[in-house]
Formats: structure tokens, C-alpha cells, sequence
């Protein structure tokens, strides 16, 4: 298939004179357009910032009918360069479709659009009693549209599941420029295929998310955690499994290794950083966050019986968080993990394997030996009650990227020798399509592709994302 990229001049002409104000060519704006968090770079030749539905479509049809690239585009917190312009070609920022259009206290759903905050919904879920459970690290900055494209996830998907399953509808334009609604308002719809899903998560391939209807929950009564500190990351691996095979299922379960710990644990409070690691090998290497919600007697009866098998298991302290304020410190630390790596090294690439959870252990255990192999560092954490580890490889020199790049593909490998996946919630974008093929098999890669030209014969919309771009 083709690979369209930037409009020419007399097209950009073209789509001023159609979207004025809105269609923005500064370098000001196309700066940041080009960046997301995987730390690429690629400025788009315009942006239009979308204000309706009809506006998306427009663009659609124009960009088939004069060849160019349209990229749709949330907030761009994701870190697979999913939502940037590798050909060139217009960037669709969809952030000023942020209408909360309502939340249904009856149906117990709600009708957004693409561009609402993820955290926003929560609150306003939460004034009237109701949950929205999907919580990415990003959930006050990352928007409704794109976690529905990257089927986004967040610690709370070990209990609840993934923005996939919070999406009973929605209301998309196909790449040919046609919209299209999918499934249903209701808790149950089987008519015809199931195009919903096969939009979320295709992360602005196959369409361009312009409403979503969204399952709600009501809101738990009391949440509840504990963080525990072990000796290794094996014993607290046999914890996690403990505690499940239990019979507890909890909210969020969440490690960190020891590097993660020295690195962030002057953010926890002082009754908590007393327990932590200072010189590797002192005090606990790793540590495990564990939070329970539901009404306050059931979370709090989970809570102890928790701690007990927790203890049980070689727990070498709990450290309680007794009330909200507490919950929040651990919260605040664990979610600050990414950006203290971040801002620590020149090179820094964040991977997202996931593993069957008893494999955890293993697939952490090898990654000294991947270390010492590439001469780099990898912070371990993530969420280990369903088994996706954030792994971020670093080095202190920029001259250093090619051996983190071959680390990261060694990774990769590894996992999926467990048994695991390349990515639990992060997605494919640009940054992992050339390691498709060590996970996809060729005849399924075959049916994707075609399911790709069938509804974008042009491929117009975010060319360049997912597959490899030698099977276009």
C-alpha cells in the first residue's frame, strides 16, 4: 500500500480557505504536535484542531481525494509514536471535542467525546456516585479518544479490565471519510460483528473516534491498601499469587524493584521510607502496593486477611496506609516512577511486556544478564496482578542508543518465550512494528493488513503505524 504523506502547497492553500482559524501551519504549533512521550520527533506539515464531527469527515474525504496523510492525535501521552506524522501529512487534534455530554445516573453510562480527560470523567462520574474504573499513569492528562485507541490500561485493569471493556459504543469516521456507529447503549448487544472492538484499540487506523458511549459502575464505597516490603522480587512474586489463589481479587496490585525504590523513595512519607532499600542488598529489594475497594467492612476484612498472607510469605514489613491522605503519598510515588527515569538519563526507553503472572520472577531475573550483555540499566515495576512489567531501559549517553534499542528487542524476545506479549497496553505505533512479526504469525498479519485496505483503501488514515513497514 501506498505511503501518502505531507499536503502539497496548493493543497494546504485548499484546506486554509475549508477550516481557517482551525487548520494551523506556525511552527509554534506543529512543534509539540510532533512529540508524544517515546521521545520522537516528526513535526507535522499542518494541524487541524477539530471542533465537530462534520470537521473530521471534511478532512477525511479531502485527504483521500488529494493524497495526503491524517493523523489523529489526543493529548499525546502515549510512548509508541502512535499519534505522530512519520510521512508528513496533517495531525487531527482532537483535545477541543471535550464535551462530557452526559452521565446517565439510570443506564449508568456515559456519552463523551474524544477529547475529554480521562481523570475528568472520573470526577465527574464521581459526583453522582458512579465509576469509571480504566486508570492509566496518565489518567489527568491522557484523553477518553486515545485511551480507547490504545485500549489503555492502568493498575485497576487486574480487577476491572481495560478501557475495551468499558466502550458499549461509539460513533467513528472511517478512513474513506463515511461515518459509522457501533454497538449499542445498552449492557448487551450481539447483532452483527463487533466493530467496537475491532475500533478500540487500533489505535487511529481504522477510524477516528468522534463520540463514545461509556459502562459505568457505581462508585465503591471504600478503598483500602497497604504497601509490603520483601527481601526479593521472587518472594514477593509468590505474595501476588498467594494473595490471588486465595481467593482475593484485589483493585491494583503494583511492584517496584529495588532501583525503582532508591530512586523514588524519598517521596514516600516517613513512616513508610524507613522500610526501603538504601545500598543494594540492604533492607527489602522489592516492594508491593496492594489496594481493595467495596464496602468498608468487606475492604478492610480484605485488607487484614491480606496483610496476614502477606507476612506469611516472608514479608519483611507492612507498611499501612491508613487513611486517604496516606493512600494518596503511595499513589503519588508510584505513578511518579516513569517520569524520576525519565529525567535521570539521556537514553530512555519504556517498555510494556506482559507475562503470565507466574512468570514474572523468571522474566526479571534475566534481565542482569541482558544488563551486563548491553551495558545499560533497566528499571522493573508495573502491575503485577496481571502481569504487565514496565521495563525501562537507560543509559547515560546518547551515543549509547543503539545497544538499549538491541536490549529492548532482547526483551521482547524474552517474553514471548514466557509465553507473554511485547506490549499489555502501551500499543504497536511506530516504536515496536518492526518486532510485529515475532509475535504475529504471517497469515494473521495478512488478515490485519487486509482488514486495513478493505477500510482504508488509500491509507490515508495514520499510515505507518502497527505493521511493519516492509508488509505495506
Amino acid at each position: 500500500m501506498p505511503y501518502p504523506g505531507a499536503p502539497s502547497p496548493d493543497t494546504l492553500s485548499l484546506l486554509a480557505r475549508e477550516f481557517g482559524p482551525d487548520l494551523l501551519t506556525d511552527a509554534a504549533a506543529l512543534a509539540p504536535r510532533g512529540r508524544d512521550e517515546s521521545g520522537l520527533d516528526l513535526p507535522p506539515a499542518a494541524v487541524l484542531l477539530a471542533r465537530n464531527e462534520a470537521q473530521v469527515a471534511r478532512l477525511v474525504c479531502l485527504a483521500n481525494e488529494h493524497g495526503f496523510a491524517v493523523i489523529p492525535r489526543g493529548a499525546g501521552t502515549g510512548l509508541a509514536g502512535g499519534c505522530l506524522a512519520e510521512t508528513g501529512g496533517v495531525v487531527l487534534d482532537m483535545s477541543a471535542m471535550n464535551r462530557i455530554i452526559a452521565i446517565d445516573a439510570d443506564s449508568v453510562t456515559a456519552t463523551v467525546e474524544p477529547g475529554v480527560l480521562t481523570g475528568d470523567l472520573r470526577r465527574a462520574a464521581r459526583a453522582k456516585g458512579l465509576f469509571y474504573p480504566p486508570d492509566p499513569a496518565s489518567l489527568d492528562t491522557s484523553t477518553i479518544g486515545g485511551n480507547a485507541a490504545t485500549n489503555a490500561g492502568g493498575p485497576a485493569c487486574v480487577k476491572y479490565g481495560t478501557t475495551r471493556d468499558y466502550v458499549l459504543g461509539l460513533t467513528a469516521v472511517l478512513p474513506t471519510g463515511e461515518v459509522i456507529k457501533t454497538g449499542t447503549a445498552t449492557r448487551k448487544g450481539v447483532v452483527g460483528y463487533d466493530l467496537t472492538r475491532l475500533i478500540v484499540g487500533s489505535e487511529g487506523t481504522l477510524g477516528v473516534i468522534t463520540q463514545l458511549t461509556l459502562k459505568l459502575l457505581p462508585h465503591p464505597g471504600h478503598q483500602a491498601c497497604l504497601a509490603a516490603v520483601f527481601a526479593d522480587l521472587d518472594a514477593a512474586m509468590r505474595a501476588i499469587i498467594g494473595v490471588m489463589t486465595r481467593g482475593h481479587l484485589p483493585s491494583a496490585m503494583e511492584f517496584l524493584d529495588a532501583r525503582c525504590l532508591r530512586l523514588v523513595g524519598d517521596l514516600l512519607p516517613e513512616h513508610v521510607r524507613s522500610g526501603l532499600p538504601g545500598a543494594p542488598g540492604e533492607g527489602g529489594e522489592a516492594l508491593v502496593l496492594i489496594e481493595c475497594d467495596g464496602s468498608e467492612l468487606e475492604t478492610l476484612r480484605a485488607v487484614d486477611d491480606i496483610e496476614s498472607i502477606c507476612r506469611k510469605l516472608g514479608a519483611l514489613d507492612i507498611l499501612p496506609a491508613p487513611d486517604e491522605d496516606g493512600r494518596e503519598a503511595v499513589w503519588k510515588v508510584r505513578r511518579s516512577v516513569s517520569t524520576r527515569i525519565h529525567d535521570s538519563c539521556a537514553v530512555y526507553i519504556p517498555e510494556d511486556i506482559a507475562v503470565p503472572i507466574g512468570k514474572i520472577a523468571d522474566m526479571v531475573a534475566a534481565l542482569p544478564a541482558v544488563e551486563n550483555k548491553h551495558d545499560i540499566v533497566i528499571y522493573a515495576f508495573g502491575h503485577a496482578g496481571d502481569g504487565n512489567i514496565h521495563l525501562n531501559l537507560t543509559a547515560p549517553r546518547e551515543s549509547a542508543r543503539p545497544r538499549v534499542e538491541a536490549a529492548a528487542e532482547e526483551c521482547v524476545r524474552l517474553a514471548l518465550a514466557l509465553g507473554g506479549t511485547m506490549s499489555g497496553e502501551h500499543g504497536v505505533g511506530l516504536a515496536k512494528r518492526h518486532l510485529l512479526p515475532l509475535e504475529i504469525a504471517p497469515v494473521s498479519l495478512k488478515l490485519q493488513r487486509g482488514i486495513k485496505a478493505l477500510l482504508d483503501p488509500n491509507n490515508i488514515l495514520n499510515p505507518g503505524k502497527l505493521f511493519p513497514k516492509e508488509a505495506l
